[in-house]
């Protein structure tokens, strides 16, 4: 459906363009939006190398397994169809301290695993989990206290001040997981009744 829905806004742009006489416009574009593409992705792949590197150099010192000792607790109650000593409940940790960095590329590998351990327990393979559909609410409105790669964007891009964005991102990222959450509660709940 997406697919349809931007083939639909790519057509209707480039009729726009030919139309209007603008034909030499669409063709800047499309090349100078494929060398911004490659600029973009030389100027992050720093930061993501590095952000990936330092979560694996977490990951295999052990300071991953300590913050999820930590967090161990409340994943529990957000996941209480698994066993506390469940292998997911690391990479789920994992996850969420990447997203709070605000590392969404490094994150991926962790929730990728999670959701591999997850399917494993999982007697219809082709249905979510309770725990999938929680582990994907918590994934998609984690809450970032660090937004590095939009704060790279921004330096990049010129900001004046990129780090401003610090407080609104926790609020917006709190309030999107705590809404998510509850509604991913209140449907448990009210599925089990």
């Amino acid at each position: 459906m997406v697919t349809y829905i931007w083939v639909f806004f790519l057509c209707i742009g480039s009729l726009f363009f030919l139309f209007t006489g603008n034909a030499e416009s669409l063709n800047n574009l499309i090349l100078k939006g494929g060398s911004d593409g490659i600029n973009l992705l030389l100027d992050m792949l720093p930061l993501l190398v590095l952000w990936t590197g330092i979560m694996k150099i977490a990951e295999d010192s052990k300071i991953l397994d300590g913050f999820s000792k930590l967090v161990k607790p409340v994943l529990s109650k957000l996941f209480p169809s698994l066993p506390k000593d469940h292998p997911a409940l690391g990479y789920i940790a994992s996850n969420i301290a990447a997203n709070a960095l605000g590392l969404g590329s490094a994150a991926t590998p962790f929730g990728l695993k999670a959701m591999e351990c997850l399917q494993k327990d999982n007697p219809k393979k082709d249905t979510a989990t309770e725990a999938m559909i929680t582990f994907l609410v918590l994934n998609t409105g984690g809450v970032t206290l660090v937004p590095t790669t939009v704060i790279s964007l921004r330096l990049m891009y010129g900001s004046a001040n990129p780090s401003e964005i610090i407080i609104t991102s926790i609020l917006a990222t709190l309030i999107s997981n705590v809404a998510g959450l509850l509604f991913d509660y209140y449907k448990r709940r009210k599925n089990h009744v």
